[in-house]
């Protein structure tokens, strides 16, 4: 009896645990007023935060689920979704995202390339309200390769009907900011996910970084001589250390038997 009424407090407590971590970290990322999976349905991700249907469903684009034939690197199996599907279309597209009041906000956008197998070959443009280039000539396999997450951070301000994006101005209408992929040469502009949050980016709970390539080291291994190996012949003196007088014994030879000829020649 004792040690049930253990392990049920263990439980207990542990299921506490598992709660004021999830608070924590819900808390940490700041106030989300808006998330869309992209090209897939609803889901609520690691963090807690909501993601929405694709609104753009049967109007706009592409939706597409390739992504699910990859396991996705840098994110949490429950969030592979996220990076798994996408909206692509063969010209522009766009999201519209509310933008009432005023103050800072972070507009998140997912990538992930789980089609291509190089770079230089799906290339594009992203632009917040008309007029401000957040994100220019985005090649997401030249940055992470193929099937791993990518996320570009892009912080902004809402003030008296204006946004203010790296210091420049645009005007605010509706209440709401558009964000556009814009067609470009090479391949059709695409999104997996936008999240925009209230904050800075300090809050924003950012991709862990990407874990560098393992480089292999050559080394020479040293040639190894089995022991019972035979050499291939006797072994060579080393010519430096013969005796110089060994080597001129041929000359004296030579000079002791040309004397005697020489000797005869001159009686003739």
């Amino acid at each position: 009896m004792i040690v049930r009424n253990f392990f049920a407090v263990k439980r207990i407590i542990l299921s506490l645990i598992l709660l004021l971590t999830f608070a924590l970290n819900v808390d940490g990322i700041g106030q989300v007023i808006y998330a869309v999976n992209c090209g897939g349905d609803s889901h609520v991700d690691s963090f807690g935060v909501n993601y929405e249907k694709d609104p753009l469903q049967g109007r706009i684009g592409i939706a597409s689920d390739y992504g699910k034939r990859l396991l996705i690197g840098r994110v949490s199996p429950n969030d592979h979704i996220l990076y798994q599907t996408e909206r692509y279309h063969h010209s522009t597209f766009g999201y519209e995202i509310p933008a009432h009041t005023d103050g800072d906000y972070v507009l998140i956008l997912k990538f992930s390339e789980v089609y291509f197998n190089a770079p230089d070959q799906k290339v594009f443009d992203v632009v917040l309200n008309g007029d401000h280039t957040i994100v220019s000539d985005l090649d997401i396999f030249e940055k992470v390769g193929r099937g791993v997450a990518h996320d570009e951070y892009v912080p902004f301000t809402v003030s008296k009907g204006r946004l203010i994006v790296n210091g420049e101005e645009s005007e605010i209408r509706g209440g709401r900011i558009r964000v556009e992929f814009i067609k470009g040469y090479k391949d059709n502009p695409k999104i997996n996910a936008i999240v925009v949050m209230k904050g800075t980016l300090d809050n924003v709970q950012k991709l862990p970084p990407l874990e560098p390539e393992p480089v292999e080291e050559y080394k020479e291994e040293p040639e190894v001589v089995p022991k019972n190996r035979r050499p291939s012949g006797p072994k060579q003196p080393d010519p430096y250390s013969l005796d110089d007088s060994s080597m001129m014994l041929p000359v004296f030879i030579a000079i002791g038997t040309f004397i005697p000829i020489l000797f005869c020649l001159c009686k003739l």
